[in-house]
C-alpha cells in the first residue's frame, strides 16, 4: 500500500519503468528515468545536510526539474515548499521566511532578482540553480550557489518517515493579509490522490494536461492523481487560451482541469474534432462554473464528462458532481468524495435543514494539519465538530471552509458563497455568484465579478465589473435591462464598470478583494 507521496511515481517506476510520466516541451521523461532523478536529488539534498522535514522551496514554472525537486524532497525526508512562479521577489521573501526554508530550487535569473531577499533570510543556506554552472550569487555571498546537476552525492539513508509527517506547505492567497502555509502530511496528499483518481476512472492510458500552477493544491493534483495510476502529465504554461486547446490536440489530452475564468475563456473557442474524440473528461474547481459557461463546453465537447467539483487546499478536495447528474442539477457541487465526510452545519455546530444555508464543514484523513506557525488562524479553521463521541478524550477536529452552501433533500450541495464575500445590501444577505449566474446568463458578457462596496444608505452597494462578450459592446444600460428581468431589485447592480480584462491573482481565479478595494470609495459621499 502507498502511504508515502513519492512511493506513487517510484512504485508505479517498478512496475511499468518504461512507461512516460512526463511531456515538456516536445521531450518525453519515462517513469524509470523520473524515479532516478527523483532519487539522485534526494540524495542530493541529503548530502547538502539537511534535517528531517526541513523546507525545501521551489520556484520554477511547470518544467521536469519542478517535479522532481517536489518527489525528491519528500523522498530525503524534507518538506517541499511550491512557490508560484508569478509572485514577485517581497511575495516570495515572505515564504521562504514565514517557514524558514533551507534551500531555493529555482533558475539563475531567478536567484538574482531574488538576491536581496535571500540574503535577509536567515535560515537560507543553499540555492540550486537548474539552468546554470554554479556561482556565487552577487548581492548573497553567505549563500552556497550548486548547479541541478552537480549536487554532491550523499551516503546518509533518507529520514525515515510514517504518513502523518509532513509533505508539503502550500500558501494560499487568501482575501486578507499575507498568504497562509497550509500544512499537508503524505497521509492527506496519498489519500486525496486516492480519491480523485478513484471517481474519475484515472488509468494508465490517461494524458492529463497540467496548465494550472502546482503551488494550487488543484494544480499538484494533477501530478499526485497521475502518478497513482501510472498516466501521462503534459506540462504547459500558456499566454493564451487557444494554446491550451492546441496542445490537448498535439498531445491527444485525456483529462483538462480548469478553473471558472479559464473555462469562461475556452467555451468561446473552437475546439478540433481531435480533442473532441480524445478527451474524456473536464473538471472545474476554484469556484462555481456558470451554467451558460457550462452550457457552451457541453455544446463544444459532447462526448466529455464535466465533473464539477469543489475544494479548499485545507481539505484538498471535498465534493464532485457526478456527470449523471449534470443534466439534472448543473448548479451543484455535489456530495463528498470517497473517503471524506460533509456537512453543513449551524454556527452552533448542529446540522442544517434541507435547504437552510450553513457552513461546509469537512471531516476526515484529508484535513490538513493547520497553517504553519499560526496557532490562532489554525484555531479558527480547525475545530472539533460537537457533540464529539462519548469517551473520546482527544478530540477529532475538522475543517470549518468558511464558505456557505445548503444541501437539497438528495443531499446535493449547492455553493452560496464565501462568508468574507457575501454582500450585505438593504439589510439582505447576497451571494456574489447568483448574481454572476444571472449576469452570464445574458450572454453580455465574457467575464464578471460582483462585489459589496460601502453605501452610506444602503450599507453594501453591488458594482459588477464585466469585460463585453466577444465582439459585442460595453453597453451598461442593456446589460442591466436584461439583469432587471431575472434579479429583484436589492440584487440589481448599483454600477457597471467594464475592462477589456479582470485581474487574477496567481491561481488564476479573479481577483475580488483587489476589485472591491478599487471601488470602495465609490459612492462616499453619496446622498441617501
Amino acid at each position: 500500500m502507498t502511504r508515502l507521496l513519492f512511493e506513487l511515481p517510484l512504485r508505479t517506476a517498478a512496475r511499468t519503468p518504461a512507461a512516460t510520466a512526463l511531456r515538456h516541451a516536445g521531450k518525453s521523461t519515462d517513469y524509470d528515468s523520473l524515479a532516478g532523478e527523483i532519487e539522485r536529488v534526494a540524495s542530493g539534498l541529503l548530502g547538502l545536510g539537511l534535517g528531517k522535514l526541513e523546507r525545501v522551496a521551489v520556484y520554477l514554472p511547470k518544467q521536469p526539474h519542478a517535479v522532481v525537486a517536489f518527489f525528491g524532497a519528500t523522498r530525503a525526508g524534507c518538506v517541499f515548499v511550491p512557490v508560484n512562479p508569478l509572485l514577485r521577489p517581497e511575495q516570495v521573501a515572505h515564504i521562504l521566511r514565514d517557514c524558514d526554508c533551507r534551500v531555493l530550487v529555482t533558475t539563475g535569473s531567478r536567484a538574482r532578482e531574488l538576491a536581496a531577499e535571500l540574503a535577509a533570510t536567515p535560515s537560507m543556506a543553499h540555492v540550486v540553480l537548474v539552468d546554470e554552472v554554479a556561482a556565487p550569487l552577487a548581492g548573497a555571498p553567505g549563500l552556497a550557489v550548486h548547479a541541478w546537476g552537480d549536487l554532491p552525492t550523499g551516503s546518509r539513508a533518507p529520514h525515515r518517515l510514517i504518513d502523518t509527517d509532513i509533505a508539503s506547505i502550500l500558501y494560499t492567497s487568501g482575501s486578507t493579509g499575507k498568504p497562509k502555509g497550509v500544512v499537508l502530511s503524505h497521509r492527506n496528499m496519498v489519500t486525496g490522490a486516492d480519491s480523485v483518481s478513484q471517481y474519475l476512472g484515472n488509468r494508465p492510458d490517461d494524458v492529463l494536461l497540467a496548465v494550472l500552477p502546482f503551488s494550487f493544491d488543484y494544480g499538484f493534483s494533477q501530478l499526485s492523481t497521475a502518478f497513482t495510476v501510472g498516466a501521462r502529465v503534459v506540462l504547459m504554461e500558456y499566454l493564451f487560451p487557444k494554446d491550451v486547446i492546441a496542445m490537448a490536440a498535439r498531445e491527444n489530452a485525456t483529462g483538462l482541469a480548469g478553473v471558472p475564468p479559464l473555462w469562461l475563456q475556452l467555451a468561446d473557442l473552437e475546439w478540433p474534432d481531435a480533442v473532441r474524440d480524445s478527451l474524456r473528461y473536464i473538471t472545474n474547481s476554484g469556484g462555481a462554473m456558470p451554467v451558460a459557461t457550462l452550457k457552451k463546453l457541453r455544446t463544444q465537447l459532447p462526448k466529455t464528462s464535466p465533473f464539477l467539483m469543489y475544494g479548499l487546499t485545507e481539505a484538498f478536495r471535498s465534493t464532485f458532481l457526478p456527470p449523471s447528474e449534470v443534466d439534472r442539477r448543473p448548479e451543484s457541487i455535489g456530495k463528498a468524495i470517497p473517503n471524506a465526510e460533509i456537512m453543513v452545519l449551524r454556527p452552533d455546530g448542529t446540522p442544517c435543514d434541507p435547504n437552510e444555508p450553513g457552513e461546509l464543514v469537512h471531516r476526515g484523513s484529508l484535513v490538513a494539519l493547520g497553517y504553519w506557525n499560526d496557532a490562532a488562524k489554525t484555531a479558527e479553521r480547525f475545530k472539533p465538530i460537537p457533540p464529539q463521541q462519548s469517551g473520546l478524550v482527544i478530540p477529532e477536529l475538522a475543517v470549518w471552509s468558511g464558505d456557505t452552501v445548503r444541501a437539497d433533500e438528495d443531499g446535493f450541495l449547492y455553493f452560496v458563497g464565501r462568508r468574507d464575500e457575501m454582500i450585505k445590501t438593504s439589510g439582505y444577505r447576497v451571494s456574489p455568484t447568483e448574481v454572476e449566474e444571472i449576469v452570464y446568463a445574458t450572454g453580455l458578457v465574457s467575464d464578471a465579478v460582483a462585489v459589496g462596496v460601502p453605501h452610506p444608505t444602503l450599507g453594501q452597494a453591488i458594482v459588477l465589473v464585466a469585460s463585453p462578450a466577444p465582439d459585442g459592446a460595453a453597453d451598461a444600460d442593456k446589460l442591466l435591462a436584461a439583469c432587471k428581468k431575472a434579479l429583484p431589485l436589492y440584487m440589481m447592480p448599483a454600477q457597471v464598470a467594464w475592462r477589456d480584462s479582470l485581474p487574477r491573482n496567481p491561481n488564476g481565479k479573479f481577483d475580488r478583494p483587489k476589485l472591491a478595494a478599487e471601488f470602495k470609495s465609490l459612492f462616499v459621499g453619496a446622498a441617501s
